[in-house]
């Protein structure tokens, strides 16, 4: 009896058939099955993710949630305002310091505790001495020594630097390591470029296969001008909270105050940004194009409305510069 051969020619038309398919990669829009809400935070340095960060942990804490807070910024900046100033040892700092003693870390060398917030900071190398990128794979993989899979949380909070488009600090949307992102930002042209990089990382993710999702935007500092909101309309996403430039609370995050607690007037603003993180579902964005970007604001405030003019070689050679003989060949009309 003959063996029975496959229709190679038909199988391989099914592949370039499957290969040709536009993914689809629809975000579920139900509630994320795992019991711990993985979520990272990104925006540009200086908007003011930190601040946001400790307070809405601090709050969702006093809600009577067990909250993970993770820094992953290399300044640090993030448990610092939750311990009032005070700046904790680092992950990389002290895996360094104990390797040399070979002794192992362990959780009570990294992690410490206020409000019932759980808080640590993953660090960064010396400037100039290291990749602040790899520095953060290398505190998430001393994590996963620590236990991180087996802890028990409703949320953990990833504090990421926007700025820096690398491998490390696009972990979480590179590796599916979070279900869901929140742009910081504020009506300003840097920090909505920096948000809508983050929207083009998780875009292009999505069509490699990821799951991440950007749940929303806030805006911080709040100057009720409108280009923020204009940002999270077109690509897709809602404004969770929108914080003032209220002077009060510039000086109460200079001196590292916690304003995310029912005894602050600032309470219930922060209470309300809890109840959105918790269910706003991960959305898949669309990022803005350069230019759709610029016509968000006026064209005499960014310049979008300058013509390019193309430089010319006697341009560039200046005082050297001199015309060169062609070496068309011209003939001589008979």
């Amino acid at each position: 009896m003959k063996d029975e051969v496959p229709n190679l020619k038909d199988f391989d038309q099914r592949l370039r058939d499957e290969a040709a398919e536009e993914p689809t990669l629809e975000v579920p829009a139900e509630e994320p099955t795992k019991h711990t809400q993985i979520i990272a935070i990104y925006g540009k340095g200086g908007i003011g993710k930190s601040f946001t960060l400790a307070n809405l942990s601090h709050m969702m804490a006093e809600q009577g949630k067990r909250v993970l807070l993770i820094g992953c910024d290399p300044k640090s900046d993030t448990t610092s305002l939750l311990f009032g100033g005070k700046a904790c040892p680092t992950i990389i700092e002290t895996s360094t310091k104990k390797k040399l003693a070979g002794e192992e870390v362990e959780i009570g060398d990294v992690c410490f505790k206020r409000g019932g917030v759980f808080a640590m900071e993953l660090g960064g190398p010396e400037v100039g001495r290291g990749c602040g990128g790899r520095g953060i794979i290398h505190g998430f993989e001393q994590l996963e020594k620590l236990g991180f899979h087996d802890w028990d949380f409703d949320y953990v909070l990833l504090d990421f630097l926007g700025d820096v488009v690398c491998g490390g600090f696009g972990l979480p949307i590179a590796r599916d390591m979070a279900q869901k992102v929140i742009l910081v930002a504020s009506n300003d042209l840097q920090s909505l470029y920096v948000a809508n990089n983050v929207c083009s990382a998780v875009e292009y993710f999505r069509k490699l296969g990821g799951n991440v999702g950007v749940a929303g935007l806030v805006v911080n500092k709040d100057d009720q001008s409108g280009e923020a909101q204009a940002f999270a309309e077109s690509v897709d996403i809602p404004v969770l909270a929108a914080i003032p430039a209220d002077d009060d609370l510039r000086k109460k995050s200079a001196n590292y105050q916690i304003v995310g607690t029912a005894e602050s007037q600032w309470g219930e603003l922060f209470a309300g940004l809890a109840e959105e993180v918790a269910g706003a579902p991960p959305l898949r964005p669309t990022p803005l194009s350069q230019d759709a970007l610029l016509d968000l604001f006026d064209s005499k405030d960014t310049g979008a409305d300058f013509v390019l003019e193309p430089a010319t070689d006697a341009d560039m050679r200046g005082k050297y510069y001199a015309p060169k003989e062609s070496l068309e060949v011209v003939y001589d009309d008979v």
